[in-house]
């Protein structure tokens, strides 16, 4: 019997989005499929990766960057430059993917600030602070010894 693989939580969204920024060659869902398995072990499902927005977005900025000839690096003799340049073409990659996250974040921002106005929330109560926890809530039932 196969074992079910773990639930994608936000550690395992960072670390399949860091294999995308890595990516270059030609870039597919079953490709990407079989890389995660090799590198962390665990076998997703291509509507199970698809289904994650940061997966989805990284996935779809890094097709076209590689469509359109960015963060492919060329092969070099030097082995401390190739690593050099498989650096800078990772830092770009993962640049241009937060770039486009940050941008979904802003309109995110700005649509709940419209549909918090049209609710008559203010700016004034958005902005409110959050409350101060009370840790002391979780020691109810709990006798302490002096």
């Amino acid at each position: 019997m196969v074992q079910r693989s773990k639930n994608l939580n936000d550690q395992l969204i960072r670390e399949i989005v860091e294999i995308l920024d890595g990516w270059s060659e030609d870039l597919t869902w079953d490709g990407l499929v079989e890389a995660v398995d090799r590198r962390l072990g665990q076998r997703y499902t291509r509507q199970a990766l698809n289904k994650h927005e940061r997966i989805k977005q990284a996935f779809t900025v890094r097709k076209m960057a590689l469509a359109g000839g960015r963060g492919v690096v060329k092969k070099v003799a030097d082995p401390v430059l190739q690593l050099s340049l498989d650096r800078l073409a990772r830092v770009e990659a993962e640049n241009e993917r937060l770039k486009r996250e940050n941008a979904a974040l802003l309109e995110q921002f700005v649509r709940w600030t419209y549909n918090a106005g049209l609710k008559g929330l203010t700016l004034d109560v958005l902005n409110l602070p959050l409350p101060a926890v009370n840790r002391g809530q979780s020691d109810r039932g709990v006798k302490r010894v002096k």
